[in-house]
């Protein structure tokens, strides 16, 4: 570990490091647990400027400030540095965690605001999220997450331009399938079993956010894209907040196709398949 960190954490903590560990996970940086002279174990994570890390604390902030959700406390924030609590795991994401989620969850999307989007814009997987903000969930989930982030997987040539041409035309007929009827409710906006830490049977915390007020289908269609919520959350999501008829059937696969277009800006590979079928699946 660079010296300058080192000191930097001597001073934050209060407490020399004695030992880092490499932790997997972290798009944005390089992340390590920290063993500190006290005892005492902290998270860092690294980069440069322009990493995003600054924006990160500032999300853990938002959401403990704003919402009951467990994250890490973040010690210090800047582009360089990234500190905060480490949160022990032990075990997966079992029937009981998953109700645990459930309940966790429903309470966050009760945190509504006035419009959809966020007072800044975000990152996802350290890629730029805008969040204008607006009254017309369609317009946003159009211009601010399937257009913004097809353009930015057919820059990068991960999306191939057919498939573009299809995207725009799926967009452009948004209002067969979503409606305007959903609140702008927070989301913690990276919901896959990598970012959800689980300890004994419940949730010990959430990480890696990607926060802004959304339709809160779109958060729970995600946690379905890589398998990290099942039967046992939804039937106890529903219990604190009923879902509108057509998600399973529509809207899930609707919603993931944005999670899809990050996989491929930032991966390429068989995600562009999924895109691919996704598109199909919706007759374009």
């Amino acid at each position: 570990m660079d010296r300058d960190i080192t000191e930097t954490i001597a001073r934050l903590a209060g407490s020399r490091p004695v030992r880092f560990s490499p932790l997997g996970g972290g798009c944005i940086g390089e992340v390590h647990r920290v063993g500190l002279e006290n005892g005492e174990a902290l998270v860092a994570k690294t980069g440069g400027a322009g990493s995003g890390l600054a924006l990160e604390g500032f999300m853990l902030r938002y959401l403990a400030d704003h919402s009951t959700l467990p994250v890490p406390t973040v010690v210090h924030a800047d582009d360089r540095l990234l500190l905060m609590t480490f949160i022990e795991t032990r075990g997966g994401l079992t029937a009981d965690a998953q109700i645990h989620a459930a309940d966790l969850l429903a309470d966050l999307h009760a945190v509504t605001a006035d419009a959809f989007g966020f007072e800044r814009d975000t990152v996802i997987g350290g890629l730029h999220q805008p969040n204008p903000q607006s009254n017309t969930w369609i317009a946003f989930f159009r211009d601010s997450r399937l257009l913004h982030m097809g353009r930015q997987a057919l820059d990068a040539g991960r999306l191939p331009g057919r498939l573009m041409t299809r995207l725009e035309a799926l967009a452009g007929r948004l209002e067969t399938w979503l409606d305007d009827g959903a609140k702008p409710s927070l989301v913690h906006g990276d919901m896959w079993s990598g970012n959800v830490l689980c300890r004994d049977g419940r949730i010990a915390g959430f990480v890696d956010p990607a926060v802004y007020h959304a339709d809160a289908e779109i958060e729970l269609a995600f946690g379905t894209m890589f398998g990290t919520f099942g039967q046992p959350f939804f039937d106890r999501y529903r219990e604190r907040a009923p879902l509108r008829p057509g998600f399973f059937e529509d809207r899930r696969d609707l919603y993931n196709l944005y999670p899809l277009l990050v996989h491929v800006r930032l991966f390429g590979g068989s995600y562009v398949a999924s895109v691919e079928r996704t598109l199909a699946r919706f007759g374009v």
